[in-house]
């Protein structure tokens, strides 16, 4: 077991144990509350260019499930107070240490994650190095930024995967960062989805004729991706529309709204959202650093709203046939209460059934 350090940008140094690659990594630290579904949130590309701390204290008592991967793997560290290295699950298939070793991951255990969350509650999220020894210089702390990330994490080419079933309905996906899960919830309700790199224009989009879009979750700063925000401008009031998380944001900018950044972000699985039609509070798993300032989305209007910040949760376009959330309907690893909005994206559709 060798030593490793934590070191945060204002100059605070957490020592601990290295695990994972021994290699070293600047990134934006973050936490997240979930107390299972470790497994989701690694490969969940909504973390690309940030090093990700988890509050529960043991993590990778079940191992690695393949199954269960959301994405690919682009945290740039991994930070946990208790590391399981002998895993027990019938569903495992490789441990923890390994599956960081292999990615080029750094992993730092034995931290004090209590203090460390404390510390970026007070402050807010900020750069932090994964490293053997202490630098003297820490320039590469005060330079670093998150940037580029959705273009890093898009997939290359479009790829359809059919539906489970009858089939419905076409879904047109803009793959920003999708989360694997989105594309199950669809296919298992009938849906083809033909996934796009972020980088495809709206002609294209529109060209396949599809029942509906669906726009993804994604990492990053939402106002950083102006033509995909084009794009969207473009297919706004065309075919029903459905945005999650990164979807979500590049929508209410689409609509001529503002985005800003919190100071540390919604990421777990126990995040409380009112359903402001109904009254009814849904536990929502969420992974967002940037909220939408519901006031400024004049053609849309605050669906959903979070009960402990009161920051804007959803947004519904009547009269464009769209509806976006900024948490994850689809979770897997969290709570399910918000699947039927999938069931709402098909009653959309429902004019245009094939």
């Amino acid at each position: 077991m060798k030593k490793g350090y934590l070191v945060l940008a204002d100059g605070q140094v957490f020592e601990g144990l290295r695990f994972g690659a021994e290699t070293e990594t600047v990134g934006e630290l973050v936490f997240t509350t979930g107390m299972c579904g470790y497994v989701e949130t690694l490969t969940d590309p909504s973390y690309a260019g940030q090093t990700v701390m988890q509050t529960y204290p043991l993590i990778g008592n079940y191992g690695i499930i393949p199954e269960d991967f959301e994405g690919n793997c682009h945290v740039r560290g991994y930070v946990v107070r208790e590391h399981c290295g002998h895993p027990s699950n019938f569903r495992c298939g490789g441990d923890l240490d390994s599956f960081l070793k292999e990615r080029n991951i750094p992993g730092l255990y034995g931290v004090d994650t209590r203090q460390l969350t404390r510390v970026i509650r007070e402050s807010g999220v900020m750069n932090a190095l994964i490293c053997g020894q202490v630098p003297a210089d820490r320039s590469l702390l005060r330079n670093y930024a998150v940037t580029g990330v959705v273009e890093a994490v898009t997939r290359a080419e479009p790829a359809v995967f059919p539906t489970e079933g009858a089939p419905r309905f076409r879904v047109a996906l803009l793959d920003y960062g999708a989360k694997n899960n989105i594309i199950h919830e669809l296919v298992k309700r009938g849906c083809e989805v033909t996934a796009f790199p972020a980088s495809t224009p709206a002609k294209t989009v529109l060209g396949m004729e599809p029942d509906g879009v669906m726009l993804s979750n994604g990492p990053g700063d939402p106002a950083e991706n102006i033509f995909q925000i084009e794009q969207i401008q473009k297919i706004l009031g065309k075919v029903p529309l459905f945005g999650i998380c990164l979807g979500h944001q590049l929508t209410a900018l689409a609509a001529g709204g503002r985005t800003y950044k919190l100071k540390y972000g919604h990421r777990g699985v126990n995040q409380p959202v009112r359903d402001l039609g109904g009254g009814r509070t849904y536990i929502t798993s969420q992974n967002h650093g940037y909220a939408v300032d519901g006031d400024s989305v004049k053609t849309g209007r605050v669906s959903f709203a979070n009960a402990n910040d009161g920051t804007c949760e959803g947004l519904d376009y009547p009269g464009l046939r769209a509806f976006t959330v900024q948490f994850h309907p689809e979770a897997r690893g969290g709570p399910q209460d918000t699947a039927f909005l999938f069931d709402r994206f098909m009653d959309l559709m429902k004019g245009g059934e094939r």
